[in-house]
C-alpha cells in the first residue's frame, strides 16, 4: 500500500521533470522542447484504453492479446518519440545540445513518475 511519503516523493520527482523541460525551453529560448511533455502525457493512454478494450472475462491469453499488444506498441512508440524528438531537433540544429539533454532527462523523469504512480496505486484484481 502506497503511503503519503510515496505520493510526496513521486510528486517531487514529477515537479523536477516538469521543471527541467520548462527550463530547457525558457533558458535556451527554444520552445519546441515542450512537445516532449505532450508525448509523455499521452504515452500511457494507449495501454489504458487497449487494456479496457480487451475482454476481461477471457482467461486465454492468446485470444485477446492483439488489442493489448497494439496498446503496448503505441505506448512504446510515444516513449521512444519523447526521447528521439529532442535528439532529432538537435540534429537538425533547431535546438541546442543543453536544451535537448534537459528535455530528455526531464521527459524521462515525467514518464517514470507516471509509470510509478500507476504501479503503486494499481488496484488488485480479485477472482
Amino acid at each position: 500500500m502506497a503511503g503519503i511519503k510515496t505520493i510526496i516523493g513521486l510528486s517531487f520527482v514529477l515537479a523536477i521533470g516538469f521543471l527541467l523541460v520548462i527550463l530547457s525551453a525558457a533558458l535556451f529560448h527554444e520552445y519546441l522542447t515542450l512537445l516532449v511533455v505532450a508525448t509523455y502525457v499521452i504515452a500511457p493512454l494507449p495501454n489504458y484504453i487497449c487494456g479496457r478494450a480487451a475482454n476481461p472475462d477471457d482467461f486465454m491469453e492468446s485470444s485477446g492479446s492483439g488489442v493489448v499488444d497494439f496498446g503496448r506498441f503505441l505506448t512504446g512508440f510515444f516513449v521512444v518519440m519523447g526521447i528521439a524528438l529532442p535528439v532529432l531537433l538537435y540534429h537538425a540544429s533547431t535546438i541546442q545540445g543543453g536544451a535537448a539533454a534537459m528535455s530528455i532527462v526531464g521527459g524521462l523523469l515525467i514518464y517514470g513518475t507516471i509509470i510509478s504512480f500507476t504501479m503503486f496505486f494499481q488496484e488488485d484484481q480479485e477472482f
